[in-house]
């Protein structure tokens, strides 16, 4: 495999396996429901606040990306594919084909996510395009840390305590700034008026894939 093609066909590969076995989507969706769910019943008829709502929406995405993201190299290692995947391409095609894989199952969770808020939650998004922007750059920045810290917590024996332990301090500056031009988008603030906020998704993700890029192969490696 060579050039851009192998991360195509690391993609193509992993959402085949993911659409047969259907493992970490239906984790996904009985979490996202459950947990959508009981904010509900304990929120009852109240009216909850967007300030209250942006924050609920994007602390359920983060743990259920713990859930979903987390295991895109795990799987390699429980099915001892590992070694095979580094003899067909290069490491900067694995991350990018796992990236790309991970991009989609984010975005589709994602939109599943806010569509539950706005029909359970009575959740109003007045400025739709800012926030869809804001959704794009939050998601993407989200989508590469989780890549690279899956690969490193690849070969551990605690992964499932790991993933939140590592990725909650790099996470949390791109939450921060997400949950509030979010929050601004709710409130039908423009692009421009949250432009400082997206700058600072911008730089935060281009900083992250660049580092992951160049230290991927020595994770994978190792």
């Amino acid at each position: 495999m060579k050039g851009f093609s192998s991360a195509i066909l690391i993609f193509k590969k992993d959402l085949r396996s993911e659409l047969r076995m259907r493992y970490v989507i239906n984790a996904l969706i009985m979490f996202v429901l459950v947990t959508i769910s009981i904010i509900r019943f304990a929120v009852g008829d109240e009216k909850v606040e967007k300030d209250i709502l942006n924050g609920l929406l994007w602390v359920v995405i983060f743990f259920a990306s713990s859930g979903g993201l987390s295991r895109t190299f795990v799987k390699e290692e429980d099915k001892e594919t590992s070694f095979a995947l580094k003899l067909s391409a290069k490491p900067t095609d694995i991350f990018l084909g796992k990236f790309l894989y991970n991009l989609v199952l984010s975005f589709a969770l994602n939109i599943m996510v806010i569509l539950l808020f706005i029909a359970i939650m009575d959740f109003e998004i007045q400025n739709i395009l800012s926030f869809v922007v804001v959704l794009i750059l939050g998601n993407f920045g989200l989508v590469v840390s989780s890549t690279v810290i899956a690969s490193i917590i690849a070969k551990a024996d605690s992964k499932g305590t790991l993933y939140p332990v590592l990725s909650f301090p790099i996470l949390l500056p791109l939450l921060l700034s997400v949950i509030n031009a979010s929050k601004l988008a709710s409130y039908g603030a423009s692009l421009g008026a949250i432009s400082g906020e997206l700058m600072i998704l911008i730089s935060y993700s281009i900083v992250v894939l660049t580092t992951s890029v160049l230290l991927f192969s020595f994770i994978w490696e190792d």
